[in-house]
């Protein structure tokens, strides 16, 4: 399968078309799930496909070391290229790697003012256009509206949009009548697109439960196998 191919069979184009064509610039996506359920993966695999699409993609890590990030995109890489026998790998992921940025954050010891300045700085001065963030490991129990409200401000400005996995916790419930996740309550009116990963018996449903104005919308017909930790059809 040569690259162009991969972009129109990705089921990411699934995922795009139940959220109204994916997300926008300037907009806010939740991935939320317990720990260890897939959150990173799904969020790989987003970036990834934007990066075959030649977007620029920087992924902001507020746990893993660089090594373990890349890790991810190589793993995810290599299994999506042998699964789908794509043509000349070696060449697509060094064209993938030129446009992905890995940065990395420690939520105790920065501000959200000095997070954008930084991102500011590697976009504009260091010309790194970017056409989305990707944001893992962040933890929303230690947030604030402020915090979230100057991102998306951030995101409008600069046109991006930008997708953050949620670590819901553990203590039941942690989610709300409409499967809200409760930590992500109080921010709810800033974020736009909200999928949760739903454990079954030898899968995880992607449930989308808020798109936009809508609460629990259509079913995603989508799932992550759970050996391989990718996105796929039910």
């Amino acid at each position: 399968m040569i690259k162009q191919e991969l972009i129109q069979r990705s089921p990411v184009r699934i995922f795009e078309k139940s959220i109204h064509g994916g997300l926008k610039a300037g907009e806010i996506g939740i991935i939320a799930a317990r720990k260890g359920i897939g959150k990173t993966s799904v969020l790989v695999q987003i970036a990834l496909d934007k990066l075959m699409q030649g977007k620029k993609v920087i992924h902001v890590s507020f746990t893993q070391h660089t090594d373990y990030v890349l890790a991810w995109y190589e793993d995810i890489f290599s299994e999506i290229s042998r699964k789908k026998n794509l043509e000349h790998p070696v060449e697509v992921k060094n064209e993938l790697v030129k446009n992905r940025v890995i940065m990395n954050f420690n939520q105790d010891g920065v501000t959200i003012d000095q997070i954008i300045r930084s991102l500011r700085a590697m976009i504009i001065e260091g010309g790194f256009a970017a056409d989305a963030l990707i944001i893992d490991g962040f933890d929303f129990s230690r947030t604030t509206i402020e915090h979230l409200s100057k991102m998306k401000s951030f995101a409008k400005e600069l046109g991006l949009e930008i997708w953050y996995s949620c670590n819901v916790g553990t203590e039941e419930p942690v989610y709300d009548k409409n499967n809200i996740p409760l930590i992500l309550k109080d921010y709810i009116e800033l974020l736009d697109i909200i999928v949760i990963l739903d454990p079954k018996s030898d899968y995880i449903h992607l449930k989308v439960v808020k798109d936009r104005g809508i609460m629990n919308p259509t079913d995603l017909e989508l799932q992550l196998d759970s050996k391989t930790l990718l996105i796929a059809e039910r």
